[in-house]
């Protein structure tokens, strides 16, 4: 039975010797490339103490009237992301554009990743800049953490202007999503890894070199960082928390959704339901991945001039 085992033995500990070589060459290589990394990080916007932390914000534009944007999950670098949309706002509007910790250059955080602190930490932030009255737009898990910021701070917000965001009531929304060993996998360089044999997840878009390099400085920094994952842990209780919240039906409210989501056939009836009942609403219906301010943020700048210049703001 031993000679018999002998050679799978062999092999399984060949085997072993090659992957253990592996992940101590990928976890170098990763730490290296890590404090290279943090030497090319140019720092953007400004960065505001919230309860003892660092929360950066991006402002662009000084006219009166203020658009407060709001990320998806996990989007690494907010402040430059939403860049093709500032750009088409910034001439008519101060658009902020803030980093939730464990978002951009913002500090991580122990705080639960509950929408109701989310919130409390984006309007403390905007408070320490004195930033008390302001339209609120958000893309994706935005559309959640907005229904629990409006029933705290509605009388500071003027309209909501919502970028395929997040519904309640969208189906696998109560599913956990496994993190178990993400950031071992990202302390060992796998992530990076699998980052660097990915397609370009900006090639084709409106990004200078410089801006596509920070991008991918910051998606490595911030892939599954602790912040993040708490986030993700807390997902489907903070949308269950959100079913019982619904949009004022005084708030203007104009949202651009993806008109033909290939995995949820009912994207578009889920954003009427939520719109039914509000005074003045717009579903505006758009070709596009989930990130649309993307690709689609000339035609989104032109509708949300048109829409707010129509809506009472003072």
């Amino acid at each position: 039975m031993r000679k018999l085992l002998k050679v799978p033995l062999i092999t399984i500990a060949t085997i072993a010797g090659l992957i253990g070589a592996t992940l101590a060459t990928t976890s170098i290589v990763n730490a290296v490339a890590n404090a290279t990394e943090a030497a090319e990080l140019h720092p953007y916007g400004q960065l505001v103490d919230v309860d003892g932390k660092r929360m950066n914000v991006v402002t662009s534009g000084d006219a009166p009237e203020t658009i407060v944007l709001l990320p998806g999950q996990g989007t690494a670098a907010p402040g430059l992301d939403f860049q093709p949309l500032v750009a088409e706002l910034r001439d008519q509007y101060r658009v902020v554009v803030v980093e939730p910790f464990g978002y951009g250059l913002s500090d991580q955080t122990d705080v639960p990743r509950t929408s109701a602190n989310i919130a409390g930490e984006v309007h403390a932030a905007l408070r320490g800049l004195g930033i008390d009255r302001y339209v609120l737009a958000g893309h994706s898990i935005a559309g959640i953490t907005a229904l629990e910021y409006l029933q705290r701070y509605r009388d500071e917000v003027t309209a909501f202007i919502g970028i395929d965001t997040s519904v309640p009531t969208q189906p696998g929304a109560d599913e956990a999503t496994p993190t178990d060993g993400l950031e071992a996998l990202k302390s060992l360089g796998i992530l990076r890894v699998l980052t660097a044999i990915a397609p370009d997840p900006t090639a084709g878009l409106p990004y200078d070199t410089a801006t596509k390099r920070q991008l991918a400085i910051l998606a490595n920094r911030n892939a599954m960082n602790p912040t993040l994952l708490d986030e993700i842990a807390h997902t489907p209780a903070n949308f269950r928390a959100a079913r019982s919240q619904s949009f004022p039906a005084d708030l203007p409210i104009l949202m651009f959704v993806v008109g033909d989501d290939p995995e949820l056939a009912d994207w578009v009836s889920l954003h009427e339901a939520q719109l039914a009942g509000i005074d003045r609403s717009e579903l505006v219906l758009l070709d596009g991945g989930h990130y649309l301010h993307h690709t689609e943020s000339p035609q989104m700048g032109a509708d949300i001039k048109r829409f707010l210049g129509d809506t009472p703001t003072g």
